[in-house]
């Protein structure tokens, strides 16, 4: 059975919103990513933080559910909550589901209270331990809608917000859902900072994905809030690969074997050549070993022609958001209303790095065919070898 994207709530550094965030998307800009200090003793690495204001969270919850996680993912879900409250009204209650990824979840609060504690010996009146509680953003988001369906997230690192929507597929696949309410959700913290910083991930200046220059990554935070049902729109999400590496914890396999598997079953799944895809978001870290690998996966399984890019110079890593984020990037050149359906470019130096397969970077003006049905795929590629990969399409 069919599934569709009907709704989109969307909120980045690029800007809060689908109209803003368009806008800074199609036209490359990068002045998003902004040196930050505070994150890293003795440096201020470039961060996509969203500058945005953000709604308060509702009273009745925000005992337990006050943080910035919860926020950001309130004014994506805010964005597109009519559409959410007619599918309540049209499906009820238990019939809608809630399927998000993230990793972050409200940690740098419940870091503060660590701190407080380690420094005074007690818990700051504020504390509350379900803050870092992985399913603490589906639980809030449910909550706020007051729904009764199936309610989880997801936590496998990159990937968590592209397997939330395969798992939001399948509730709806399996009946077991008439709506799922799905995308991913993570903010800047300490924590991963730190944590990336440690293993000499982060890049201190700007991230320039698939150059000879690369040095790794820069962070950023973001929340994507899709509405799925079986309605049929204008982007359908044909089908989903998911693999495993098993290769290393932190390393992908360098051949790129997991990610090529992954691409491969996201094809076979929505019964698709790769001939047939017209764009790909790749998941594109700036780091040595992702990007070398993520290209010789890319090249073995399609023709050197079809346009790819990174959009994480754009936004950064937005971590356990990247899936659902870089879906959404796809779901706006599907829908963009110019006459030529735009693409998202390629921000980089432009110095290929010689060691590569090339591939076919997209720039500022690059647009999708004018005719026929349009294919779009999207990589996600996490710690521990864990690949996903979705496709999206003009409905049939």
């Amino acid at each position: 059975m069919n599934t569709y994207l009907n709704a989109l709530g969307v909120v980045c550094n690029l800007g809060a919103g689908k109209s803003a965030v368009s806008e800074a998307l199609f036209a490359g800009d990068d002045s998003c990513i902004r040196p930050e200090a505070g994150w890293i003793p003795g440096h201020a690495p470039p961060m996509g933080s969203v500058q945005a204001p953000l709604p308060s969270i509702p009273a009745k919850l925000a005992n337990r559910r006050n943080n910035r996680n919860n926020q950001l993912l309130l004014a994506a879900a805010k964005e597109i909550e009519s559409d959410i409250r007619a599918a309540i009204s049209r499906y009820g209650h238990g019939r809608i589901g809630v399927v998000l990824g993230t990793s972050t979840t409200g940690i740098e609060e419940a870091t503060h209270g660590i701190g407080a504690y380690r420094r005074n010996g007690q818990w700051p009146a504020d504390y509350r331990y379900a803050h870092q509680e992985l399913g603490a953003p589906a639980e809030f988001l449910a909550e706020w809608l007051e729904l009764a369906g199936p309610c989880y997230s997801i936590s496998t690192a990159c990937t968590s917000g592209a397997r939330a929507l395969l798992s939001a597929q399948r509730l709806l696949r399996l009946g077991l859902c008439d709506a799922v309410v799905c995308g991913g959700v993570d903010t800047l913290c300490r924590l991963a900072i730190n944590g990336f910083h440690a293993l000499e991930a982060v890049d201190l200046q700007r991230c320039d994905p698939f150059s000879v220059n690369r040095r790794g990554i820069n962070i950023g935070e973001a929340a994507v809030v899709f509405l799925m049902t079986h309605e049929k729109s204008a982007v359908q999400l044909l089908g989903g690969g998911a693999s495993s590496d098993a290769y290393h914890m932190s390393s992908p396999d360098p051949e790129g074997t997991g990610a090529q598997k992954a691409m491969l079953a996201a094809l076979r799944n929505a019964e698709l050549d790769a001939a047939q895809i017209d764009y790909i978001n790749l998941h594109g870290t700036a780091t040595e070993h992702n990007d070398s690998m993520e290209s010789l996966a890319v090249a073995s399984t399609f023709a050197q022609s079809v346009p790819c890019s990174s959009t994480k110079s754009l936004t950064g890593h937005t971590l356990a958001a990247a899936g659902a984020l870089e879906a959404a990037f796809c779901w706006l050149s599907l829908m963009d209303n110019h006459a030529e359906r735009r693409l998202p470019p390629h921000v980089w130096d432009g110095d290929a790095d010689p060691a590569l397969p090339r591939l076919n970077f997209t720039h500022v003006g690059s647009h999708l065919p004018a005719e026929g049905r349009r294919f779009l795929m999207s990589n996600s590629f996490a710690f521990g070898g864990n690949n996903a990969c979705l496709i999206f399409g003009d409905p049939a």
